[in-house]
């Protein structure tokens, strides 16, 4: 088996009594798309800047295509693509005016830097506005030219903090096509953070992190898989008082979450009309669904993606 493209052992890191990683561990394996979800104040922003090289970590280690980040910082940096989710363009600036400077910052220069130039920008069907200035681009294009800039010295892993930030559908299509572009063509391992569950939902596997801890890490499918009930969610106009009268009349549990009554049954269709013939004139909305990522948070935490 090869060795995994990042390697992340025990990371611990604290912001004065706030612990904001808690002995972090995982692998992301080469060619993968691996995703980081959580909600704000989960741990994502930091372990993002710790693998960027942006801080150091106080304990634990981390490994990037073999080079070890607190000892190795400077060949990490030859072998990371880093796209921020503040934008990095000099919107004054064209886009091959742009491309040209990241170039030069990684000793890029010449004839090389306009042919590794010319070359990404035709790869992300930018060559049409190398001449144009970046502040007259939409948000999807000027991000398909932050990622391109990221890939001018070639790294073989990339990392992507919130990409779809800011993005119409359209254009987070198009940003996923280049994502499985880089990853099958060129062989790009892509690590990247996100608090959207359809953007998770594509990831080949992610890790939930929530209070500095991984509470959760394999594929989308497994993780929703292992939750193994239909989700029923109740809308009602006192939810405490109706949420324990379910579970003393009907046997089984109902937690409140966000207002609305969770509960989590092997066979929701059967259970509905139970609920609506001892209940029926108190609920005011029922639903049925197959669990999601947020059900898996939930699951694991007591609390949504957004509850923080």
């Amino acid at each position: 088996m090869s060795e995994p493209a990042l390697m992340v052992e025990n990371l611990t890191h604290r912001y004065g009594e706030r612990v904001a990683l808690d002995k972090v561990s995982f692998e992301v394996r080469a060619g993968e798309i691996f995703g980081l979800l959580g909600p704000n104040g989960g741990g994502k922003t930091t372990l993002f800047r710790v693998l960027s090289t942006l801080i150091r970590s106080q304990r634990g280690s981390a490994r990037i295509l073999g080079a070890d980040l607190a000892t190795e910082a400077a060949a990490v940096r030859q072998r990371l693509g880093v796209v921020f989710q503040a934008p990095s363009l000099d919107k004054k600036l064209r886009v091959i005016e742009n491309m040209r400077h990241q170039g030069a910052l990684y000793g890029l220069r010449g004839a090389s830097l306009e042919k590794r130039v010319s070359d990404l920008l035709e790869d992300f069907k930018l060559s049409d506005r190398a001449r144009e200035e970046a502040e007259a681009l939409s948000g999807g294009l000027q991000r398909r030219v932050e990622i391109a800039k990221a890939l001018l010295h070639s790294p073989k892993f990339l990392l992507l903090d919130e990409p779809s930030t800011g993005l119409d559908p359209g254009a987070r299509i198009d940003l996923w096509n280049i994502l499985e572009r880089l990853r099958h063509r060129d062989g790009v391992t892509i690590l990247l953070t996100t608090h959207l569950m359809e953007e998770a939902e594509r990831c080949d596997r992610i890790a939930i992190l929530d209070r500095g801890k991984i509470v959760a890490l394999d594929s989308p499918d497994v993780l929703r898989a292992a939750i193994g009930s239909d989700i029923i969610s109740v809308s009602a106009d006192e939810p405490d008082q109706l949420a324990a009268e379910i579970e003393r009349s009907l046997g089984v549990s109902a937690r409140l979450l966000d207002g609305r009554i969770r509960i989590e049954q092997s066979e929701g269709h059967p259970f509905i009309p139970r609920l609506m013939e001892a209940f029926g004139a108190r609920v005011r909305e029922v639903t049925l669904g197959r669990p999601t990522l947020e059900d898996v948070f939930i699951s694991r935490t007591g609390r949504t993606l957004a509850g923080e």
